[in-house]
């Protein structure tokens, strides 16, 4: 690999002299602009504007253009008078946990290559330092004309640099949330914690680029002298489409996920989380006291119901014992009226014999 760029890192005292290599690289599928009508290639030319003359490389320089358009021409010289401490140097001014970086300051990445035998004693010993303390170094420098923030971190056996964003490049992200309000409901979260746990973790060098491959096919297929391939099938288009029902399409992620492992595709009862256990022993605690609330009701009642049923009979036998006592009383009385008869009749028929 070619180095880009030669100096040190600054650590401390300790000077090392290192190369920087680039540590990735573009696999994107380049192409030509042509002229449509005989395949010709369009190039680009740099014309001055005031002349109509096209400019060789050589007479090309810079200029900063001001608000009010005015040209201010900056030379390599003028650059190179600045006081830039880190021209040749990459300073480390901290060690920091590498969770304090913000992965959206993540720029371009370097490996960094100790330059010469003398420079291997104290690369090893910053990268073995590095390794123990597990930590990252935040260092300043500079590169293609200005100066630049990186992080050195351990890559293997290697030092590795991230070139980072300035705190002050990183845009707020207002407006960028929904606006609308939106209630998430526990089963929707229990899939979707489902479905992560379906997909689980990756080899992510397993991973490639599907877009690229099929137009390295294409080309192919057209370079020997066919038509290209075919465009997809009706209904084989992935994304860009609507979510109507968000539980349907849950089940049917983790459902799918679960067929591609070779898995039970079967989506039935899903743990609860926490929060929703603990939510469904309360609502069985409170349907229990309800119940045994509702049991000691129904035994009061039938008590109640009991002790009145009770009460009515007792007055029902009262009344009839009243009633027995009545008729006995009115059949004493006709008797004793009857016998009193009698007994008349007898005397007035003895009175009458005399």
């Amino acid at each position: 690999m070619r180095s880009i760029w030669n100096g040190a890192i600054s650590f401390g005292l300790v000077s090392i002299p290192i190369k920087l290599v680039n540590a990735t690289e573009s696999r994107s599928v380049s192409f030509r602009q042509i002229h449509t009508e005989d395949g010709g290639r369009v190039r680009y030319k740099k014309v001055c504007e005031l002349d109509g003359e096209e400019v060789p490389q050589a007479e090309i320089g810079k200029a900063y253009e001001d608000a009010d358009g005015t040209m201010i021409p900056i030379t390599d010289e003028d650059l190179a008078a600045l006081p830039l401490p880190t021209a040749k140097t990459i300073e480390i001014v901290a060690f920091v946990p590498a969770g304090q970086i913000d992965p959206l300051q993540m720029d371009a990445a370097y490996y960094l290559s100790a330059n010469g035998v003398p420079a291997a004693k104290p690369y090893t010993l910053l990268r073995e330092a590095l390794k123990r303390s597990d930590r990252v170094a935040l260092a300043k420098y500079a590169l293609r004309g200005r100066e630049r923030l990186g992080m050195l971190r351990v890559v293997d056996d290697v030092i590795a640099m991230h070139g980072l964003l300035w705190p002050d490049e990183i845009r707020a992200p207002e407006g960028v949330a929904p606006e609308t309000p939106v209630t998430v409901r526990e089963a929707e979260l229990d899939l979707a914690d489902a479905l992560m746990a379906t997909l689980g973790e990756v080899d992510v060098s397993t991973l490639h680029d599907d877009y690229r491959t099929a137009v390295e096919e294409m080309i192919a297929a057209k370079a020997a002298g066919g038509e290209g391939v075919a465009p997809p099938a009706p209904g084989e288009e992935t994304g860009g489409g609507r979510v109507i029902d968000l539980m349907a399409a849950l089940e049917n992620s983790v459902r799918a996920a679960r067929e591609a492992r070779g898995e039970d595709a079967v989506v039935t009862e899903l743990k609860p989380t926490r929060k929703t256990a603990a939510k469904k022993a309360t609502a069985k605690k409170t349907a229990a006291r309800k119940t045994a609330a509702g049991s000691a009701t129904e035994k009061s009642a039938a008590t109640k119901g009991a002790t009145a049923k009770g009460a009515t009979a007792k007055g029902a036998t009262a009344k009839k014992t009243t009633a027995k006592k009545a008729a006995a009383k009115k059949t004493t009385a006709s008797k004793t009226a009857t016998e009193s008869e009698t007994t008349a009749g007898k005397t007035a028929a003895r009175k009458r014999t005399a």
